[in-house]
């Protein structure tokens, strides 16, 4: 059965300027020292980085604080993603919703705007008991793509993968959360995360795999300090 793939179309330079030819990032989270000493939840702020090492863009949480230390992890936000010269190119929004692997409701969905005010797709959670399942859907809510991640989003070993698959389950990439350290493991909550697609993706779909790696930080790597 021939696979499908949501081709590369032509988009403002805004939207995502600089991801034509990229078909792997890094998405570093910045370590807060308040964060890590004292367990007072700040807003995140991510760095993101090409296969070469270098700042692409910049991601930063926008949340007020009764709601990072009330809500936690379940919290809903607003992450501005920003180009080295302050632009902000994607705006990533999560409602606040209840969480639970085991009842098939208020499950997790996001919004993806590129450039912000203009939706180019949403990441929703579809229930399982065990396996974390996600689809991708694109600006006018048709389904292109699966994401589906290991027995309840954890895994024994150092990296843990979320496999990127087509609409007919061909694997066609990952994101991946990777080890980070020890100590950093355990008195914080920031983590590394690397992101493969296919080079010819449509540029707007790269934008909401990125946002789909922070839901994912957030679903099952985010800690209650």
């Amino acid at each position: 059965m021939a696979t499908s793939r949501p081709s590369k179309h032509s988009s403002p330079k805004s939207e995502i300027d600089g991801t034509e030819k990229v078909d792997q990032l890094l998405i570093k989270q910045k370590v807060e020292l308040i964060e890590a000493l004292a367990g007072f939840e700040s807003n995140n702020k991510y760095e993101i980085r090409n296969s070469m090492g270098q700042n692409v863009f910049y991601a930063v949480e926008e949340n007020d604080c009764l709601t990072r230390q009330c809500c936690g992890p379940l919290r809903s936000f607003t992450i501005r993603i920003l180009d080295n010269f302050g632009q902000e190119i994607i705006t990533v929004s999560r409602p606040l919703k209840c969480m639970s692997c085991f009842f098939p409701c208020c499950l997790q969905e996001l919004e993806i705007q590129a450039p912000p005010g203009n939706t180019v797709g949403y990441v929703l959670q579809q229930w399982h008991p065990f396996l974390p399942k996600f689809t991708i859907e694109n600006e006018h809510r048709e389904p292109v793509l699966k994401l589906q991640g290991p027995f309840c989003g954890w895994s024994c070993l150092p990296d843990v993968d979320f496999e990127i698959l087509t609409m007919d389950e061909v694997s066609i990439g990952k994101i991946s959360k990777q080890w980070t350290g020890l100590l950093r493991e355990v008195f914080t909550d920031s983590d590394n995360f690397g992101i493969q697609f296919p080079m010819d993706l449509d540029v707007r779909m790269k934008a909401v795999m990125i946002g789909a790696c922070f839901l994912i930080d957030f679903m099952f790597f985010e800690t209650n300090n």
